[in-house]
């Protein structure tokens, strides 16, 4: 499953966090057997970790497309106060 083409525009949101929770089962499983006896390539854990990143990254667009213009504005006025303490 780590080499699929993942295409997560057709996916639905209950989908999408299915999808997540079983990779990051598979991917501690992944670990556990390098760990213990090593796997034939090691380079998958690196393509599930990253196929796990654009499944949140899309999970997190979604978030932010249902949001409303005033919390979006709030969002932005956040983020920029945060910017200023650094």
């Amino acid at each position: 499953m780590a080499k699929d083409k993942i295409n997560v525009a057709e996916m639905t949101d209950a989908e999408l966090v299915s999808n997540i929770n079983s990779m990051e089962q598979e991917l501690q499983q992944m670990k556990f057997d390098h760990a213990v006896k090593g796997l034939a390539n090691p380079m998958e854990i690196r393509d599930l970790r990253r196929n796990i990143a654009r499944l949140h990254t899309e999970v997190r667009n979604r978030e932010l497309a249902a949001l409303s213009p005033e919390d979006l504005e709030m969002r932005s006025k956040l983020r920029e106060r945060r910017s200023r303490l650094k």
